[in-house]
């Protein structure tokens, strides 16, 4: 079977040991996938990869509100994105939360039926264009906001991760296509994904993989205090922005630049801001935040020099896609929104 992982051997599950087996273990337990190549690929980072855990777990799987509602805003977010492997894994997903019904209405690329369901999917998608009119009032109550914010910019960055390192294949051969797959793939997991674990139990996972979540990550944005989603943020964010220790003085101040500017567009083909390949971190970092879909062979080997390991792929393209999170949380109407009627 081809490998899912386009630039990166990581390693194997079964041989980890630490925060990276943690991680997998927590997995296996509260998201039902024990080999999710989505966080595989994230261990030879492991900063990154329990943050980015602890993010996920603490709003779409512990957090408030609907998981139809949250797999919705995530599928919302991965369509604005491009992320084919994650647009199709959401569509199972809701399968997996008995609403076969609404899986196959949003696989087949129709509104959902349910107004208000149908606003939670806009919302995902209006979230990667800052100021969108769309993302207020809330179309869920705003005492879950912070899970379903949480949701979104979790997959803001998971989307740009996995269109950048893995391939778009979310099962061999595009079987998910089918609907007899994405139904039965859906049903082998509705009996995790129908639990409501306790929050918290992601952020016991980060001190062990070298961040101290009150003490250098924070307790998070105002939007998610007093809730676990909160540090958890902060982690991602803290270890996400070590990756910018790979890039030189003038290459961040072209990404801070370039995401401040950014109107949430996909950029066009003929992108003049993007520098060339003798710019090579600048390049990956500005294609993983905007354009991951676009990263290329050639990309990846006009940067990866000797002594430029797995790890160090992982920290560049992490420290763009949170660029991008960045800049969507910071115009988020958080102050603003009130709770839909």
């Amino acid at each position: 079977m081809s490998s899912p992982f386009r630039y990166t051997v990581p390693p194997e599950p079964a041989s980890a040991a630490g925060p990276v087996r943690a991680v997998h273990t927590q997995l296996a337990r509260d998201f039902g996938i024990s080999r999710a190549a989505t966080f595989v690929v994230l261990s030879s980072a492991p900063g990154i990869m329990a943050s980015a855990w602890a993010l996920m777990r603490e709003s779409l799987i512990a957090g408030d509100g609907s998981r139809t509602g949250k797999e919705l805003a995530a599928l919302g977010v991965s369509e604005a994105n491009r992320c084919p492997f994650c647009v199709d894994a959401h569509r199972m997903l809701l399968h997996a939360t008995g609403d076969h019904a609404l899986a196959e209405r949003v696989a087949r690329g129709e509104p959902p039926a349910d107004e208000r369901q149908a606003r939670v999917l806009a919302w995902g998608r209006a979230t990667r264009v800052p100021g969108a009119r769309e993302l207020a009032p809330y179309p869920f109550p705003a005492a879950h906001a912070p899970a379903y914010i949480g949701t979104a910019l979790s997959f803001h960055f998971i989307n740009r991760v996995v269109s950048a390192l893995l391939t778009e294949q979310l099962l061999p051969g595009g079987l998910q296509r089918f609907r007899a797959v994405r139904s039965l793939g859906g049903r082998s997991l509705s009996r995790v994904v129908r639990r409501h674990p306790v929050p918290g139990a992601g952020l016991t996972l980060l001190d062990d993989a070298g961040l101290a979540v009150l003490d250098h990550a924070g307790p998070g944005p105002d939007w998610a205090r007093a809730t676990t989603v909160g540090p958890a943020y902060a982690a991602l964010r803290a270890a996400a922005g070590e990756g910018g220790e790979l890039l030189d003085s003038a290459d961040r101040l072209l990404v801070r630049e370039t995401l401040a500017a950014w109107d949430g567009a996909h950029p066009p083909l003929g992108w003049a801001g993007l520098p060339g390949r003798d710019r090579p971190a600048a390049r990956l970092a500005l294609l993983a935040a905007l354009a991951p879909y676009r990263i290329t062979d050639e990309d990846v080997a006009a940067w990866r020099t000797p002594g430029r390991t797995d790890g160090h792929l992982v920290r560049l393209v992490a420290y763009g896609a949170f660029a991008a999170v960045d800049r969507i949380e910071s115009a988020l109407p958080v102050r603003t929104a009130r709770e839909a009627s």
